[in-house]
């Protein structure tokens, strides 16, 4: 995949991403989160995967508010990030679990 096709990936996620902050419950943050998750998947962006993933699991604790829109800037970080690496997604779990107690 060219670099402007993996740019306009990005672009996509990027604002599904802040989409995202508009959406009222939960559950249906949680489904656009899985969608991100599966395209980031599928298009080999691994720390927006790791991210996801962790994401996912807070929502399925319960957090809510404002730690939600915490995530959510991570995620959108996750997502532009050019490393695609383990180091890559090792350092955005990393942040996860710093930020937010993950």
């Amino acid at each position: 995949m060219g670099s402007d096709a993996l740019g306009d990936i990005r672009h996509d996620l990027a604002n599904r991403v802040a989409a995202i902050e508009w959406r009222a419950t939960p559950a249906r943050i949680a489904d656009e989160v899985d969608r991100i998750r599966a395209i980031a998947h599928r298009h080999r962006m691994l720390p927006a995967v790791t991210v996801a993933h962790l994401l996912e699991s807070a929502l399925a604790r319960g957090e809510q508010g404002a730690l939600i829109h915490g995530w959510l800037a991570l995620l959108r970080e996750a997502v532009v990030c050019e490393r695609q690496d383990q180091g890559a997604c090792d350092a955005f779990a990393a942040a996860c679990t710093v930020r937010f107690a993950a």
